[in-house]
């Protein structure tokens, strides 16, 4: 039998980057690994099927994209394989009103919201001048469970009228009307976090919502501007959650609040900043990979014994 301590799924063609990285640190940490594509995923099914084939972990950025890696998911999760992140609950974690409802019980300080039906369960809604009045103008419409660079997202609506035509695109979701919060100005730089929850640890760096460019958040940098909540709140949605991998945007308002805005993101982008401009800090991938590769040599110890 051929047996993997990391498997890894994907099929964007810009994923390439990470994953050879992965496997490269990987092999430097005696890691053994393995790639699902397009190109093997029904060998590797039938593999699955005979038991010819085992995996320790398994880092899918495949299935929400192609339904030919579905069947493999579905056997794995059956099996003694870690799964990064559990499907189950990736399904809860990724939906918007789910969280916003969490996040305000634990704590977590949150953009006002409105939570409206999907269309194809109420047609018709209800919402008072006085509702849209709270959210102040412009304000953001949201689909609850369409994910991933800002798809969807109305980030400067300013009538009823463009919710009721939003509602209808993803008609089976569920939306969020949200209050549009501007950020502080901190060292010249929007006080806007995309802060990584990786394998255990809090990655945060400042990320530019108007430019989506990433620059490292360095110690100095917390220390000087007092963000040290931005640990503690991402750390709260990890526990809240159950993730291994994802990020979340935090900002320091000018209200003086960290309030989450972007809530779960269980398929990071990890294009390096060294190749697109809009990338990730290569350095930031390269802690992301070590994380994950602690937790699989935890897990092949636990498989041995």
């Amino acid at each position: 039998m051929e047996k993997y301590d990391l498997a890894i799924a994907y099929t964007w063609e810009y994923d390439e980057d990470f994953v050879a990285l992965i496997r490269q640190m990987a092999q430097e940490h005696q890691i053994s690994t393995c790639v699902f594509t397009e190109g093997n995923i029904k060998e590797i099914t039938q593999k699955l099927k005979r038991r010819n084939l085992a995996i320790v972990s398994y880092l899918d950025r495949a299935s929400d994209a192609s339904e030919n890696f579905l069947e493999t998911a579905h056997i794995l999760s059956r099996r003694n394989t870690k799964i990064f992140n559990p499907y189950k609950l990736v399904q809860h974690a990724i939906d918007k009103a789910n969280m916003h409802l969490e996040f305000i019980t634990a704590g977590i300080h949150t953009p006002y919201s409105i939570i409206i039906p999907p269309f194809s369960e109420e047609e018709e809604i209800y919402i008072s001048l006085d509702d849209l009045a709270v959210l102040n103008r412009p304000f953001i419409i949201k689909p609850a469970n369409t994910t991933g660079g800002g798809i969807g997202v109305v980030t400067g609506a300013e009538t009823l009228k463009e919710v009721l035509e939003e509602r209808m695109t993803n008609h089976e979701d569920k939306y969020l009307l949200q209050e549009k919060i501007y950020p502080q100005i901190l060292d010249g730089k929007r006080a806007w976090f995309r802060c990584f929850w990786a394998f255990g640890k809090v990655i945060p760096c400042w990320w530019d919502d108007q430019t989506h460019l990433y620059q490292e958040l360095t110690s100095e940098d917390v220390t000087r501007h007092e963000l040290g909540k931005l640990f503690k709140i991402t750390g709260k949605i990890a526990k809240l959650t159950g993730l291994d991998f994802f990020s979340t945007e935090i900002v320091w308002s000018t209200k003086e609040e960290f309030i989450v805005v972007d809530y779960v993101n269980d398929q990071c982008d990890m294009r390096f900043q060294s190749f697109h401009y809009d990338g990730v800090p290569n350095n930031l991938v390269r802690q992301i990979v070590f994380n994950m590769i602690k937790v699989i040599k935890r897990l092949r110890a636990q498989h041995r014994t």
